[in-house]
């Protein structure tokens, strides 16, 4: 079986864990057309992708 490639989804702020399913999924709801060109291309770029940066917050306060 081959090692799945790291996509840009795991540090998007929209990828989140779902402790009932044990998974991890997008909170985004791509339409049927961005679905296709995200599951046919390696190269996809989301429109919704927003880098996930947990220190954002504190950066502000200072």
């Amino acid at each position: 079986m081959k090692a799945m490639k790291k996509t840009a989804c795991e540090s998007c702020a929209n990828y989140v864990y779902d402790a009932e399913g044990d998974c991890m999924y997008c909170e985004i709801d791509l339409d049927e057309d961005e679905m296709q060109r995200f599951l046919s291309s390696q190269t996809y770029n989301c429109p919704y992708y927003d880098f996930y940066d947990e220190y954002k917050i504190v950066r502000k306060q200072n």
